[in-house]
């Protein structure tokens, strides 16, 4: 399992020994480095924004993404991402778990994914937010909610 922390502007503050095998960094290159150092050009920008529309409200995502290592080659993983609050239930930084998602689910993410960045590439200034909508709209048609279409893969 890779574990990395985050404050809450997304500077990574913990990182485990299996997050760097797997991405290839050096502790010392992650660490105060924006979580993004290992965001794959792939991965759409339109389910960053609702990971992050999700657990700045306080409440836990799961999403399949798309990671790349120092090297540049990709690794998907299957994230479960949860706000890290204060005693006083202030959000104060970010934690996420990440596993290898099973074959079946890439195959069945990938094609939505790859519709996803032709509408954020197609729409210079309102690309992610066309990129989410068409995702989510995608997902309603099945009759699930995001939640319930990340676990039905």
């Amino acid at each position: 399992m890779l574990v990395s922390k985050t404050d809450v502007g997304g500077l990574i503050t913990y990182v485990n020994s299996e997050f760097l095998k797997i991405s290839g960094y050096e502790e010392h290159e992650v660490l105060g480095a924006p979580h993004s150092i290992i965001r794959h050009p792939a991965m759409p920008r339109s389910v960053f924004k609702l990971l992050w529309e999700t657990i700045s409200k306080g409440e836990e995502v799961f999403a399949y993404v798309i990671n790349r290592a120092k090297c540049g080659d990709h690794y998907w993983v299957f994230a479960h991402v949860t706000p890290t609050v204060n005693r006083t239930g202030k959000i104060i930084g970010f934690h996420s778990n990440r596993r290898a998602p099973s074959r079946t689910a890439v195959d069945a993410i990938s094609p939505l994914y790859d519709a996803v960045n032709v509408i954020e590439k197609s729409h210079d200034r309102y690309g992610v937010e066309r990129g989410l909508e068409f995702l989510l709209s995608k997902i309603a048609k099945s009759g699930l909610s995001y939640s319930e279409f990340i676990f039905s893969i």
